[in-house]
Protein backbone atom coordinates (compact mmCIF):
# COMPACT_ATOMS: atom_id res chain seq x y z
CA UNK A 1 0.00 0.00 0.00
CA UNK A 2 1.39 3.38 -1.01
CA UNK A 3 0.85 6.08 1.56
CA UNK A 4 -0.29 9.46 0.21
CA UNK A 5 2.38 12.08 0.36
CA UNK A 6 1.87 15.79 0.67
CA UNK A 7 2.79 17.77 -2.39
CA UNK A 8 4.55 21.13 -2.23
CA UNK A 9 2.39 24.14 -3.10
CA UNK A 10 2.55 25.32 -6.69
CA UNK A 11 4.68 28.48 -6.71
CA UNK A 12 3.87 31.73 -8.48
CA UNK A 13 4.99 31.44 -12.08
CA UNK A 14 5.63 34.48 -14.20
CA UNK A 15 3.49 34.17 -17.39
CA UNK A 16 6.39 35.25 -19.58
CA UNK A 17 9.96 34.30 -20.49
CA UNK A 18 12.94 36.62 -20.05
CA UNK A 19 14.89 37.23 -23.27
CA UNK A 20 16.80 40.41 -22.40
CA UNK A 21 18.47 41.05 -19.06
CA UNK A 22 19.65 44.20 -17.33
CA UNK A 23 22.50 43.81 -14.83
CA UNK A 24 22.04 45.07 -11.29
CA UNK A 25 24.77 46.79 -9.27
CA UNK A 26 25.55 45.49 -5.80
CA UNK A 27 26.53 48.06 -3.16
CA UNK A 28 27.66 47.75 0.44
CA UNK A 29 25.76 48.96 3.47
CA UNK A 30 28.41 51.62 4.08
CA UNK A 31 28.11 52.89 0.51
CA UNK A 32 24.33 53.12 0.78
CA UNK A 33 24.56 55.03 4.05
CA UNK A 34 26.80 57.62 2.41
CA UNK A 35 24.59 57.80 -0.70
CA UNK A 36 21.56 58.53 1.46
CA UNK A 37 23.37 61.32 3.29
CA UNK A 38 24.50 62.81 -0.03
CA UNK A 39 20.89 62.68 -1.24
CA UNK A 40 19.77 64.59 1.88
CA UNK A 41 17.76 61.60 3.06
CA UNK A 42 15.47 61.74 0.05
CA UNK A 43 15.25 58.48 -1.88
CA UNK A 44 14.24 60.31 -5.05
CA UNK A 45 17.78 61.70 -5.06
CA UNK A 46 19.48 58.29 -5.21
CA UNK A 47 20.88 57.34 -8.61
CA UNK A 48 18.94 54.35 -9.96
CA UNK A 49 22.23 52.56 -10.66
CA UNK A 50 22.74 52.43 -6.90
CA UNK A 51 19.40 50.74 -6.23
CA UNK A 52 19.21 46.94 -6.20
CA UNK A 53 15.43 46.39 -6.15
CA UNK A 54 13.54 49.53 -7.15
CA UNK A 55 10.00 49.59 -5.76
CA UNK A 56 9.76 53.39 -5.71
CA UNK A 57 6.91 53.33 -8.21
CA UNK A 58 5.10 51.18 -10.74
CA UNK A 59 4.79 54.22 -13.02
CA UNK A 60 6.69 53.79 -16.27
CA UNK A 61 9.00 51.18 -14.80
CA UNK A 62 7.53 48.04 -16.39
CA UNK A 63 8.95 45.80 -19.10
CA UNK A 64 7.34 45.84 -22.54
CA UNK A 65 6.40 42.70 -24.44
CA UNK A 66 7.67 41.39 -27.76
CA UNK A 67 4.40 42.47 -29.36
CA UNK A 68 4.85 46.01 -28.05
CA UNK A 69 8.38 46.17 -29.42
CA UNK A 70 7.11 44.81 -32.72
CA UNK A 71 4.40 47.49 -32.82
CA UNK A 72 7.04 50.16 -32.27
CA UNK A 73 8.73 49.17 -35.52
CA UNK A 74 5.65 50.14 -37.59
CA UNK A 75 5.25 53.56 -35.96
CA UNK A 76 4.24 56.50 -38.11
CA UNK A 77 6.09 59.59 -36.93
CA UNK A 78 4.12 62.09 -39.02
CA UNK A 79 3.57 65.38 -37.20
CA UNK A 80 -0.17 65.40 -37.96
CA UNK A 81 -2.57 62.56 -38.68
CA UNK A 82 -0.11 59.70 -38.25
CA UNK A 83 -1.56 56.21 -38.50
CA UNK A 84 -0.13 55.38 -35.07
CA UNK A 85 -2.55 57.85 -33.52
CA UNK A 86 -5.55 56.24 -35.18
CA UNK A 87 -4.51 52.79 -34.03
CA UNK A 88 -4.09 54.18 -30.52
CA UNK A 89 -7.43 55.97 -30.72
CA UNK A 90 -9.21 52.74 -31.66
CA UNK A 91 -7.60 50.88 -28.77
CA UNK A 92 -8.75 53.51 -26.25
CA UNK A 93 -12.24 53.57 -27.74
CA UNK A 94 -12.45 49.78 -27.60
CA UNK A 95 -11.47 49.68 -23.92
CA UNK A 96 -13.38 52.74 -22.64
CA UNK A 97 -16.25 53.17 -25.09
CA UNK A 98 -15.48 56.89 -25.16
CA UNK A 99 -15.26 58.46 -28.64
CA UNK A 100 -13.11 61.53 -27.88
CA UNK A 101 -9.45 60.59 -27.30
CA UNK A 102 -6.69 63.10 -26.47
CA UNK A 103 -3.15 61.75 -26.00
CA UNK A 104 -0.83 63.38 -23.46
CA UNK A 105 2.79 62.75 -22.59
CA UNK A 106 1.80 61.31 -19.19
CA UNK A 107 -0.97 61.29 -16.62
CA UNK A 108 -0.14 64.56 -14.90
CA UNK A 109 -0.41 66.36 -18.23
CA UNK A 110 -3.96 65.03 -18.53
CA UNK A 111 -4.64 66.25 -14.98
CA UNK A 112 -3.25 69.68 -15.79
CA UNK A 113 -5.36 70.13 -18.93
CA UNK A 114 -8.52 68.84 -17.24
CA UNK A 115 -8.14 71.04 -14.16
CA UNK A 116 -7.28 74.17 -16.13
CA UNK A 117 -10.47 73.80 -18.19
CA UNK A 118 -12.97 72.46 -15.64
CA UNK A 119 -11.81 73.83 -12.29
CA UNK A 120 -12.12 77.45 -11.19
CA UNK A 121 -10.69 79.26 -8.15
CA UNK A 122 -12.76 78.71 -5.04
CA UNK A 123 -14.38 75.51 -6.29
CA UNK A 124 -14.01 72.06 -4.76
CA UNK A 125 -13.12 68.79 -6.49
CA UNK A 126 -14.40 65.71 -4.69
CA UNK A 127 -12.92 62.22 -4.81
CA UNK A 128 -12.39 58.96 -2.98
CA UNK A 129 -8.76 60.04 -2.40
CA UNK A 130 -6.81 62.32 -4.69
CA UNK A 131 -3.23 61.30 -5.35
CA UNK A 132 -0.31 63.72 -5.12
CA UNK A 133 -0.18 65.16 -8.63
CA UNK A 134 -3.98 65.29 -8.91
CA UNK A 135 -4.17 67.26 -5.70
CA UNK A 136 -1.38 69.57 -6.83
CA UNK A 137 -3.12 70.43 -10.12
CA UNK A 138 -6.43 71.06 -8.36
CA UNK A 139 -4.74 73.38 -5.90
CA UNK A 140 -2.75 75.09 -8.67
CA UNK A 141 -6.11 75.96 -10.24
CA UNK A 142 -7.09 77.70 -7.00
CA UNK A 143 -9.54 74.98 -5.96
CA UNK A 144 -9.73 72.61 -3.00
CA UNK A 145 -9.20 68.86 -3.30
CA UNK A 146 -11.63 67.13 -0.95
CA UNK A 147 -11.04 63.48 -0.01
CA UNK A 148 -14.05 61.38 0.99
CA UNK A 149 -12.63 57.89 1.62
CA UNK A 150 -14.77 54.97 2.67
CA UNK A 151 -14.90 54.72 6.49
CA UNK A 152 -13.63 51.13 6.20
CA UNK A 153 -10.16 52.50 5.42
CA UNK A 154 -9.79 53.60 9.04
CA UNK A 155 -9.03 49.99 9.98
CA UNK A 156 -6.06 49.04 7.84
CA UNK A 157 -6.00 45.46 9.10
CA UNK A 158 -9.38 44.08 8.02
CA UNK A 159 -9.80 42.13 4.80
CA UNK A 160 -12.93 44.11 3.91
CA UNK A 161 -13.01 44.38 0.12
CA UNK A 162 -13.50 47.60 -1.83
CA UNK A 163 -11.99 50.01 0.66
CA UNK A 164 -11.24 52.16 -2.37
CA UNK A 165 -14.88 53.25 -2.47
CA UNK A 166 -16.00 56.79 -1.79
CA UNK A 167 -18.12 57.59 1.27
CA UNK A 168 -21.48 58.02 -0.43
CA UNK A 169 -23.13 59.82 2.50
CA UNK A 170 -20.29 62.32 2.65
CA UNK A 171 -20.36 62.71 -1.13
CA UNK A 172 -24.00 63.70 -1.21
CA UNK A 173 -23.47 66.07 1.69
CA UNK A 174 -20.64 67.80 -0.16
CA UNK A 175 -22.52 67.90 -3.47
CA UNK A 176 -25.49 69.55 -1.75
CA UNK A 177 -23.25 72.43 -0.73
CA UNK A 178 -22.70 73.27 -4.40
CA UNK A 179 -19.52 74.69 -5.93
CA UNK A 180 -18.26 71.17 -6.72
CA UNK A 181 -18.36 70.73 -10.52
CA UNK A 182 -16.17 67.65 -10.70
CA UNK A 183 -15.82 64.28 -8.98
CA UNK A 184 -12.69 62.21 -9.70
CA UNK A 185 -12.81 58.56 -8.70
CA UNK A 186 -9.36 56.96 -8.54
CA UNK A 187 -9.39 53.23 -9.28
CA UNK A 188 -7.57 51.66 -7.65
CA UNK A 189 -7.31 54.02 -4.69
CA UNK A 190 -3.53 54.37 -4.64
CA UNK A 191 -3.15 56.79 -1.74
CA UNK A 192 -4.88 54.54 0.79
CA UNK A 193 -3.50 51.12 -0.01
CA UNK A 194 -4.30 50.35 -3.63
CA UNK A 195 -7.82 49.19 -2.82
CA UNK A 196 -10.40 48.55 -5.49
CA UNK A 197 -13.51 50.61 -6.21
CA UNK A 198 -16.67 48.51 -6.54
CA UNK A 199 -18.81 49.01 -9.65
CA UNK A 200 -21.85 49.35 -7.39
CA UNK A 201 -20.23 52.25 -5.55
CA UNK A 202 -19.47 53.97 -8.83
CA UNK A 203 -23.08 53.46 -9.92
CA UNK A 204 -24.33 55.47 -6.94
CA UNK A 205 -21.69 58.13 -7.57
CA UNK A 206 -23.05 58.42 -11.11
CA UNK A 207 -26.59 58.87 -9.76
CA UNK A 208 -25.47 61.57 -7.34
CA UNK A 209 -23.37 63.50 -9.84
CA UNK A 210 -26.28 63.46 -12.28
CA UNK A 211 -28.65 64.65 -9.56
CA UNK A 212 -26.43 67.56 -8.53
CA UNK A 213 -25.03 68.48 -11.95
CA UNK A 214 -21.38 67.47 -11.49
CA UNK A 215 -19.14 65.72 -14.00
CA UNK A 216 -17.74 62.29 -13.12
CA UNK A 217 -14.25 61.34 -14.29
CA UNK A 218 -12.40 58.11 -13.61
CA UNK A 219 -8.67 58.20 -12.89
CA UNK A 220 -8.05 54.96 -14.75
CA UNK A 221 -4.31 54.52 -14.28
CA UNK A 222 -4.91 51.05 -12.79
CA UNK A 223 -8.27 50.21 -14.34
CA UNK A 224 -7.33 46.63 -15.24
CA UNK A 225 -6.01 45.83 -11.77
CA UNK A 226 -9.21 47.31 -10.33
CA UNK A 227 -11.26 45.05 -12.61
CA UNK A 228 -9.22 42.01 -11.59
CA UNK A 229 -9.81 42.75 -7.89
CA UNK A 230 -13.54 43.18 -8.54
CA UNK A 231 -13.64 39.84 -10.34
CA UNK A 232 -11.76 38.15 -7.51
CA UNK A 233 -13.66 39.64 -4.58
CA UNK A 234 -17.25 39.99 -5.76
CA UNK A 235 -19.48 36.97 -6.52
CA UNK A 236 -21.61 39.17 -8.76
CA UNK A 237 -18.71 39.81 -11.12
CA UNK A 238 -16.86 36.48 -10.94
CA UNK A 239 -18.13 35.28 -14.30
CA UNK A 240 -17.25 38.50 -16.13
CA UNK A 241 -13.97 39.19 -17.87
CA UNK A 242 -11.74 42.05 -16.71
CA UNK A 243 -12.55 43.86 -19.97
CA UNK A 244 -16.29 43.58 -19.31
CA UNK A 245 -15.94 44.85 -15.75
CA UNK A 246 -13.74 47.75 -16.82
CA UNK A 247 -16.14 48.70 -19.60
CA UNK A 248 -19.08 48.70 -17.18
CA UNK A 249 -17.25 51.22 -15.01
CA UNK A 250 -16.14 53.40 -17.92
CA UNK A 251 -19.73 53.50 -19.17
CA UNK A 252 -20.78 55.18 -15.92
CA UNK A 253 -18.41 58.12 -16.39
CA UNK A 254 -18.37 61.33 -18.40
CA UNK A 255 -14.70 60.86 -19.06
CA UNK A 256 -11.45 59.42 -17.82
CA UNK A 257 -7.83 60.40 -17.48
CA UNK A 258 -5.00 57.92 -17.47
CA UNK A 259 -1.32 57.60 -16.90
CA UNK A 260 -0.42 54.98 -19.46
CA UNK A 261 2.73 54.31 -17.45
CA UNK A 262 0.68 51.99 -15.25
CA UNK A 263 -1.94 49.78 -16.88
CA UNK A 264 -1.04 50.60 -20.47
CA UNK A 265 2.27 48.84 -19.75
CA UNK A 266 4.49 51.55 -21.21
CA UNK A 267 7.33 53.73 -20.03
CA UNK A 268 5.77 57.02 -21.13
CA UNK A 269 2.32 58.20 -22.16
CA UNK A 270 -1.19 59.06 -21.06
CA UNK A 271 -4.52 60.28 -22.33
CA UNK A 272 -7.89 61.87 -21.72
CA UNK A 273 -11.02 60.22 -23.09
CA UNK A 274 -14.53 61.59 -22.89
CA UNK A 275 -17.95 61.66 -24.50
CA UNK A 276 -18.81 65.35 -24.98
CA UNK A 277 -17.41 66.85 -28.22
CA UNK A 278 -17.55 70.45 -27.02
CA UNK A 279 -15.59 69.71 -23.86
CA UNK A 280 -13.13 67.71 -25.94
CA UNK A 281 -12.66 70.72 -28.21
CA UNK A 282 -11.75 72.91 -25.23
CA UNK A 283 -9.34 70.34 -23.87
CA UNK A 284 -7.68 69.89 -27.27
CA UNK A 285 -7.17 73.64 -27.65
CA UNK A 286 -5.28 73.75 -24.38
CA UNK A 287 -3.52 70.51 -25.26
CA UNK A 288 -2.07 72.11 -28.40
CA UNK A 289 -0.39 74.73 -26.22
CA UNK A 290 0.86 72.27 -23.65
CA UNK A 291 1.38 68.96 -25.46
CA UNK A 292 1.44 69.57 -29.20
CA UNK A 293 -0.79 68.66 -32.13
CA UNK A 294 -3.79 66.54 -31.03
CA UNK A 295 -2.70 63.46 -32.97
CA UNK A 296 0.58 63.13 -31.13
CA UNK A 297 -0.03 64.90 -27.81
CA UNK A 298 3.56 65.10 -26.63
CA UNK A 299 4.36 61.54 -27.72
CA UNK A 300 6.18 59.85 -30.56
CA UNK A 301 4.35 57.44 -32.81
CA UNK A 302 6.37 54.70 -31.12
CA UNK A 303 4.82 55.60 -27.76
CA UNK A 304 1.31 55.56 -29.20
CA UNK A 305 1.85 52.13 -30.76
CA UNK A 306 3.20 50.66 -27.52
CA UNK A 307 0.27 52.06 -25.54
CA UNK A 308 -2.28 50.71 -27.98
CA UNK A 309 -0.83 47.21 -27.65
CA UNK A 310 -0.41 47.50 -23.88
CA UNK A 311 -4.06 48.42 -23.35
CA UNK A 312 -5.00 45.06 -24.84
CA UNK A 313 -2.34 42.97 -23.09
CA UNK A 314 -3.10 44.33 -19.63
CA UNK A 315 -6.59 42.79 -19.66
CA UNK A 316 -5.30 39.23 -20.17
CA UNK A 317 -6.47 37.07 -17.29
CA UNK A 318 -3.25 35.09 -16.81
CA UNK A 319 -1.24 38.30 -16.49
CA UNK A 320 -3.69 39.78 -13.96
CA UNK A 321 -3.79 36.55 -11.92
CA UNK A 322 0.00 36.62 -11.70
CA UNK A 323 -0.02 40.31 -10.81
CA UNK A 324 -2.45 39.90 -7.89
CA UNK A 325 -0.70 36.75 -6.66
CA UNK A 326 2.66 38.52 -6.57
CA UNK A 327 1.27 41.41 -4.53
CA UNK A 328 -0.39 39.05 -2.07
CA UNK A 329 2.81 36.97 -1.77
CA UNK A 330 4.80 40.08 -0.82
CA UNK A 331 2.11 41.25 1.61
CA UNK A 332 2.02 37.89 3.39
CA UNK A 333 5.81 37.78 3.50
CA UNK A 334 6.16 41.22 5.07
CA UNK A 335 3.47 40.36 7.60
CA UNK A 336 5.29 37.17 8.52
CA UNK A 337 8.47 39.06 9.45
CA UNK A 338 6.69 41.57 11.67
CA UNK A 339 5.44 44.43 9.51
CA UNK A 340 1.70 45.10 9.57
CA UNK A 341 0.49 45.81 6.04
CA UNK A 342 -2.65 47.40 4.73
CA UNK A 343 -5.27 44.74 4.02
CA UNK A 344 -6.58 43.49 1.73
CA UNK A 345 -3.59 43.36 -0.60
CA UNK A 346 -4.24 45.40 -3.72
CA UNK A 347 -3.22 45.11 -7.33
CA UNK A 348 0.02 47.03 -7.72
CA UNK A 349 1.74 47.51 -4.37
CA UNK A 350 2.01 46.54 -0.74
CA UNK A 351 1.67 49.25 1.90
CA UNK A 352 3.36 48.91 5.29
CA UNK A 353 1.49 50.71 8.07
CA UNK A 354 4.35 52.78 9.48
CA UNK A 355 2.33 54.32 12.31
CA UNK A 356 1.66 50.82 13.63
CA UNK A 357 5.20 49.65 12.91
CA UNK A 358 6.99 52.64 14.48
CA UNK A 359 4.69 54.00 17.20
CA UNK A 360 7.62 55.80 18.82
CA UNK A 361 7.92 58.15 15.80
CA UNK A 362 5.05 60.66 15.54
CA UNK A 363 3.57 61.54 12.12
CA UNK A 364 5.26 64.95 12.28
CA UNK A 365 8.61 63.12 12.12
CA UNK A 366 7.66 61.03 9.07
CA UNK A 367 7.73 57.44 10.34
CA UNK A 368 7.06 55.98 6.89
CA UNK A 369 9.96 57.85 5.35
CA UNK A 370 12.23 56.74 8.20
CA UNK A 371 11.29 53.13 7.47
CA UNK A 372 11.80 53.61 3.73
CA UNK A 373 15.31 54.94 4.37
CA UNK A 374 16.08 51.96 6.60
CA UNK A 375 15.05 49.51 3.85
CA UNK A 376 17.42 51.22 1.44
CA UNK A 377 20.38 51.25 3.81
CA UNK A 378 19.84 47.63 4.80
CA UNK A 379 19.45 46.12 1.35
CA UNK A 380 19.38 48.66 -1.47
CA UNK A 381 15.58 48.51 -1.74
CA UNK A 382 13.98 51.80 -2.78
CA UNK A 383 10.38 52.42 -1.74
CA UNK A 384 8.30 55.56 -1.21
CA UNK A 385 6.51 57.26 1.65
CA UNK A 386 2.77 57.79 1.22
CA UNK A 387 1.87 59.89 4.21
CA UNK A 388 2.66 63.09 6.08
CA UNK A 389 5.73 63.93 3.98
CA UNK A 390 3.77 63.57 0.75
CA UNK A 391 0.40 65.00 1.80
CA UNK A 392 1.11 67.11 4.88
CA UNK A 393 -1.90 67.62 7.13
CA UNK A 394 -4.14 65.98 4.51
CA UNK A 395 -2.49 62.60 5.13
CA UNK A 396 -4.91 59.92 6.33
CA UNK A 397 -2.10 57.49 7.23
CA UNK A 398 1.65 57.03 7.09
CA UNK A 399 2.45 54.19 4.72
CA UNK A 400 5.52 52.79 3.00
CA UNK A 401 4.52 51.75 -0.50
CA UNK A 402 6.40 48.93 -2.19
CA UNK A 403 5.19 49.31 -5.78
CA UNK A 404 5.92 46.39 -8.08
CA UNK A 405 7.03 47.28 -11.62
CA UNK A 406 5.07 45.23 -14.14
CA UNK A 407 6.83 42.15 -15.56
CA UNK A 408 10.23 43.11 -14.13
CA UNK A 409 11.10 41.18 -10.96
CA UNK A 410 10.94 37.45 -10.25
CA UNK A 411 9.95 35.60 -7.11
CA UNK A 412 13.56 35.50 -5.93
CA UNK A 413 13.65 39.30 -5.94
CA UNK A 414 10.50 39.36 -3.81
CA UNK A 415 12.01 36.80 -1.43
CA UNK A 416 15.05 39.07 -1.11
CA UNK A 417 12.83 42.04 -0.22
CA UNK A 418 11.13 39.99 2.49
CA UNK A 419 14.49 38.86 3.89
CA UNK A 420 15.78 42.44 4.08
CA UNK A 421 12.53 43.58 5.70
CA UNK A 422 13.04 40.92 8.37
CA UNK A 423 16.42 42.43 9.24
CA UNK A 424 14.96 45.93 9.49
CA UNK A 425 12.11 44.62 11.64
CA UNK A 426 14.62 43.38 14.23
CA UNK A 427 15.85 46.94 14.86
CA UNK A 428 12.80 49.01 14.00
CA UNK A 429 12.47 50.27 17.60
CA UNK A 430 15.84 52.03 17.15
CA UNK A 431 14.88 53.97 14.01
CA UNK A 432 14.74 57.76 14.33
CA UNK A 433 12.36 60.27 12.85
CA UNK A 434 13.34 62.98 10.38
CA UNK A 435 12.82 66.69 9.91
CA UNK A 436 12.57 68.81 6.78
CA UNK A 437 15.53 71.10 6.18
CA UNK A 438 14.39 72.54 2.84
CA UNK A 439 11.22 72.06 0.78
CA UNK A 440 9.53 73.39 -2.38
CA UNK A 441 6.07 74.94 -2.39
CA UNK A 442 4.34 71.92 -3.98
CA UNK A 443 4.98 68.18 -4.18
CA UNK A 444 7.64 68.50 -1.55
CA UNK A 445 8.35 64.78 -1.27
CA UNK A 446 10.07 64.76 -4.67
CA UNK A 447 12.86 67.19 -3.76
CA UNK A 448 12.71 68.04 -0.04
CA UNK A 449 15.92 67.82 1.94
CA UNK A 450 15.69 66.05 5.26
CA UNK A 451 17.88 65.15 8.20
CA UNK A 452 17.55 62.72 11.12
CA UNK A 453 16.32 64.06 14.41
CA UNK A 454 18.95 63.63 17.12
CA UNK A 455 17.85 61.27 19.84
Amino acid sequence: MTLPRSLPPIPIIEPFRIRTVEPLTMTTREERSMLLIEAHWNLFGIHASRVLVDLLTDSGTGAMSTEQWAAIMRADESYAGGESFYRFERAVQDVTGMPEVIPTHQGRAAESILCRVLVKPGERVLGNTHFDTTRAHIEAAGAEAVDLPDPATEDTRTETPFKGNIDLVALERELKKGNAPLVIMTATNNALGGHAVAPENLQVVRELTTKYGALLFLDAARFAENAALVRRDSPRWGDKTPAEIARFMFDLCDGCLMSGKKDALVNMGGFLALREPELARQLRELGVLQEGFPTYGGLSGRDLEAMAQGLREVLQQDYLDYRLATVRYLADGLESVGFPVVRPAGGHAVFIDARASLPHIPPSQFPAHALACALYVEGGIRTVEIGTLMFGEAAHADLVRLALPRRVYTQSHIDYVIAIAARVAERKDRLRGLKIVQEPERLRHFSARLAPIDS
